[in-house]
Formats: structure tokens, C-alpha cells, sequence
């Protein structure tokens, strides 16, 4: 018997070689965060700089695929917790030093910001006249009345509702300054909750922080560019995800550049990506695919060849959910000697 073993706690249940600690809802959890960071970064930043009008699709419907990423994902989490129902007590103290603190306060504040966006904007995105389903139409009716104005068909019954909506909407680019702080936050987070652990040396390096963000905005663009049906926007993001797709790459050169310079495990921690099990999985799904061939084909689209834009936008959408997923099996599996 390797008594070492047993003294280092290597045989405890959910401990290695049983890597049974973090399953598919944490990968998750952090691409969805990453998304939606993206998401309400765009939109906050199209506000600053006035294009709000001009990019509807990024300030009036990112914002709620962004909402819809942030629920999902925290159901995500708490399906990982073992005690769900005491989630609270996260929110009883702030420990500036621990990053699962600032990703808490951070995702309390944000959600309201993120509904009141959505909702200064409603009548834009949700005219009555266009809504098909009978009960949908009775739960608006319930809180506004009807309007003569063609291009604003409804109105809030309370005044109080209206002074707040009027409130808001007067001071959007304040909104959006907190917005976009959040979600620089969010987006750093995402990597941050990794790096934090200081006994997996794939895991233990700052710039995972800095890259999780890149790849959130990168991935936040690719899905504006689905689903806008404006082509300038389209344009416009495109160009973008290629300096952040530029970015991306930098950030993982240097990564692998750091470890190679580190110490022997931090050697051995790159060695599983330039040689080891996850060589081919990282290189092939989230280089290739997720990042270099759908710059070629963005450039392609901006020099005017037909590119169906859907490709390059599901591309980097899937080459951002298996970098996560990559990165978190990895981390489980690579350690220190001991």
C-alpha cells in the first residue's frame, strides 16, 4: 500500500483520481456568463457612443438573450450545489478576496440593471398590434391601455410606472456606464473563479481573466451577427470578432508561452495541449474551428465573397462553449505532484 496516498487525502470520495467535483453545469455556467457579459457589454457601449439607434438589434434584443443566459446559467449552478437552498448566504457578507463573492454581488446587481434596460425599451420591442397570441395580449392589457399613436401603440396605466420608464430612458448613458462596468466584471469573473485555485497549475495564472472576457465579447458579437437583420450591424460586429478573434489567439500563445516558461509543472500543464490527451480536443474545437476558421471566413465576407454569416457566428459560438468545457476537465485532471 502507498501510504502517501492516504496522508495526502488522495482516497477521499469526489477527490482525484475521482474527478466527480465539477460536471458539465460549471463550463456552462461560465459560458453563459461569458455570453451574456458580451451581450450587455455591446449594448451598453452602442449607448455610450450614441449609435443606439443605429444598432438596434445589439441595444434592444441583446440585452434580453443576455437576461435569458444569466437565469439559465445560475439554474446551472445551482444544480451543481449540493445545498441549493442556502444559496443565500452568499449575499450575508462581501469578501473582496474571494472571487465567488464578486461574481455574486455582481450578478445580483446586474440582473435588475439588465430587466430595467429591457424594460425602457419594451414598447419598441414589444408592440401590441404585433403580438399574435391572445394571452400574452391580456397579461400587457392588464398593466397599460391602448394608445392612438401608430408608432407607440400602448401606454403604462400608473404614472408612477411612466416617470420611472421616463426616468430611465433620460438617463440611459449613466445606465449604461454601470451596465458596462458589471459586465467587464462579469466577463474577467468568469476566468477569475478558475484562476483562484491555486493547487491546479493549469488553472493558477492571471491571464485566464483577461481571456475568458475576450472570448465572452467574442462570443456576444458572433450571436448579435446571427440574429441582426440589419447588414451594416452585421458588418460592424464582424469587423469586431476579428480583432477580438486576434486578441484570443494572443492571450492563448502566451498562455502556453508562460507555462513553457514556468516551472516543471506548469511544463507538464501545457505538455497535456502540445503533445498530451488534449492536444487534438483544444487545437481541432476551439483553434481551429472555434477561432482561426472563422476569421478567414469573416475576412472573406468583408472582401465581399458570399459567406453564409450563420457559419463563422455558430463557429466561434461552439469554439467558446468547448474552450470552457475543455478547460475545466483539464484543470481537474492536470495537478501538482503530490
Amino acid at each position: 500500500m502507498r501510504e502517501e496516498l492516504i496522508t495526502s487525502g488522495r482516497m477521499n470520495p469526489n477527490i482525484d483520481p475521482i474527478l466527480h467535483v465539477w460536471h458539465w453545469s460549471i463550463p456552462l455556467y461560465l459560458f453563459l456568463g461569458g455570453l451574456a457579459a458580451g451581450l450587455l457589454f455591446f449594448a451598453a457601449f452602442r449607448t455610450l457612443t450614441g449609435d443606439d439607434k443605429k444598432y438596434g438589434t445589439s441595444v434592444k434584443i441583446g440585452p434580453i438573450i443576455a437576461f435569458a443566459a444569466i437565469v439559465v446559467g445560475l439554474m446551472a449552478l445551482l444544480y451543481d450545489l449540493n445545498h441549493p437552498l442556502y444559496f443565500w448566504q452568499l449575499y450575508t457578507t462581501i469578501r473582496i478576496v474571494s472571487p465567488m463573492s464578486w461574481g455574486a454581488w455582481t450578478l445580483l446587481i446586474m440582473v435588475p440593471l439588465n430587466l430595467i434596460w429591457i424594460f425602457s425599451y419594451l414598447k419598441e420591442i414589444l408592440p401590441v398590434n404585433n403580438i399574435k397570441i391572445n394571452f400574452l395580449k391580456k397579461i400587457i392589457s392588464w398593466v397599460t391601455v391602448s394608445s392612438e399613436n401608430i408608432t407607440q401603440n400602448w401606454e403604462w396605466k400608473h404614472k408612477m410606472v411612466k416617470d420611472f420608464e421616463k426616468f430611465v430612458q433620460n438617463n440611459r448613458k449613466p445606465w449604461a456606464w454601470s451596465i458596462i462596468i458589471l459586465a467587464v466584471i462579469l466577463g474577467v469573473y468568469t476566468g477569475i473563479l478558475l484562476s483562484a485555485f491555486n493547487a491546479r497549475p493549469l488553472w493558477n495564472t492571471s491571464i485566464l481573466g483577461p481571456l475568458f472576457l475576450t472570448s465572452g465579447l467574442s462570443t456576444g458579437a458572433a450571436l448579435i451577427m446571427l440574429i441582426t437583420k440589419d447588414h451594416n450591424e452585421r458588418r460592424s460586429y464582424s469587423k469586431i470578432d476579428i480583432l477580438l478573434i486576434i486578441i484570443e489567439l494572443f492571450f492563448i500563445t502566451h498562455l502556453f508561452m508562460g507555462f513553457q516558461a514556468g516551472s516543471q509543472v506548469n511544463v507538464e500543464a501545457a505538455y497535456y495541449f502540445l503533445g498530451g490527451e488534449f492536444t487534438v480536443t483544444f487545437w481541432v474545437n476551439v483553434v481551429i474551428l472555434g477561432l482561426a476558421i472563422p476569421a478567414i471566413l469573416e475576412v472573406l465576407e468583408l472582401l465581399n465573397f458570399k459567406v453564409p454569416i450563420y457559419v463563422p457566428g455558430l463557429l466561434i459560438i461552439w469554439g467558446g462553449l468547448a474552450f470552457r468545457f475543455i478547460m475545466v476537465d483539464a484543470g481537474q485532471v492536470i495537478r501538482y505532484l503530490y
